[in-house]
């Protein structure tokens, strides 16, 4: 066996959890790699190869991404009452927090500043995710192959090629050339660059609707039933129905709702919780929330049982790694994505080089560190302003 399963009580998965929810700023990449720090470096709930495994099924199914991770980790360490304990508490903080600012947006016109935060906390989650990625890619890069595969992964979600192709293509090339290895036969050389491309299925344009609390939810229970991908993707699939087909929001509403859903801690999803209640006041908030997120607990519950018989298998097994390593290179597209747009002064350069430092040599708390970077943003504003 990989690792024993512990047995966690369930206030200690809301706890954390819960602190989480209201620290995890930065999005997925960012929410992954302190996940990563509280419940594999801290704590030893799981070792960092059972992590993988399940950052790796995440990218299996639709959904967000780090909400189905926290999904899986509490039904690994607590049961199916962990499941339900772990995601929900991920989810309530942000839901609570881009409710407030919903409901301040509809009554001032304007949304609460937030430049100053952003200015101390992005070069943190830079050091943060880049943390992580040291660490699981030390654990996952087993073999020379693996190398190979993580970079072919990296260039190809460098050059815009749909995630969801990399990931399975990765898994895929990686499980074939295991195979070709074990038969001895020659390996090709070009395997890992013949991933296959393939876009998103988006579904077709429904026929315009009224605004109504059915029709959010049927709405955003699709969306998080089908969408792969990162913000952006959610950015392309909200644009396409709700401003374009139906216009139940202008383009200036949306981008508002998607900037709130970013610089606020957890999931990005609760993009949806601002969008519902521009639509449907505090009961569209809470029906968004709930169609959006649904069914990623449907997802994690019928795949969960599936990954010890997949690490299992030789075969799947390979599958797994391959996949592993090419979701380790689109957070590292990710957070290279980000440093670019984040690191642009030597104020930004050296807090997020501080932050690293702390991190790796001084074994400091994600958590604290996010909360120093947005106190010392939100200073920094003030004294200007």
């Amino acid at each position: 066996m990989r690792d024993a399963r512990p047995r966690v009580a369930l206030l200690e998965v809301a706890l954390l959890f819960l602190k989480l929810g209201t620290t995890a700023f930065g999005g997925p990449a960012a929410h992954i790699a302190m996940m990563e720090d509280e419940v594999v470096r801290r704590r030893g709930w799981l070792s960092r190869e059972r992590f993988l495994d399940l950052l790796g099924a995440t990218n299996l199914i639709p959904g967000p991404n780090s909400t189905e991770l926290a999904i899986h980790v509490g039904h690994h360490v607590a049961g199916w009452r962990g499941l339900l304990i772990a995601g929900a508490c991920f989810i309530l903080p942000a839901t609570l927090i881009v409710g407030a600012i919903a409901w301040l947006y509809t009554r001032f016109g304007a949304l609460p500043a937030m430049a100053g935060l952003l200015v101390g906390v992005k070069p943190v989650v830079i050091a943060v995710v880049a943390q992580a990625l040291w660490g699981l890619g030390r654990t996952a890069l087993k073999s020379r192959l693996l190398a190979v595969a993580a970079l072919g992964a990296l260039v190809l979600c460098l050059l815009g090629v749909n995630e969801l192709a990399i990931l399975f293509g990765t898994g895929g090339a990686f499980a074939l050339a295991c195979r070709l290895r074990e038969r001895r036969a020659d390996l090709p050389r070009a395997e890992l660059a013949l991933l296959p491309f393939f876009s998103g299925l988006v579904p077709a344009a429904p026929v315009a609707a009224p605004v109504g609390l059915w029709p959010l939810f049927a709405f955003f229970v699709k969306v998080g039933s089908v969408l792969f991908g990162s913000g952006y993707v959610l950015l392309a699939f909200l644009r396409a129905d709700l401003v374009q087909r139906w216009g139940w929001l202008t383009d200036a509403q949306l981008l508002d709702a998607i900037a709130v859903g970013q610089v606020t801690p957890g999931p990005v999803f609760t993009t949806a919780t601002f969008i519902g209640y521009l639509l449907g006041g505090g009961p569209g908030a809470a029906i968004a929330t709930l169609g959006i997120f649904l069914p990623a607990f449907c997802f994690v519950a019928l795949s969960a049982p599936l990954i010890p018989r997949l690490r299992s298998s030789p075969t799947m097994g390979s599958f797994l790694d391959g996949l592993n390593v090419a979701s380790l290179a689109l957070m590292a597209a990710v957070t290279w994505q980000l440093a670019r747009s984040s690191l642009v002064d030597p104020l930004s350069i050296g807090l997020a080089l501080m932050s690293l430092l702390l991190l790796v040599r001084f074994k400091w708390s994600s958590v604290w560190l996010m909360a120093c970077g947005a106190a010392l943003g939100i200073l920094l504003a003030l004294r200007g302003g």
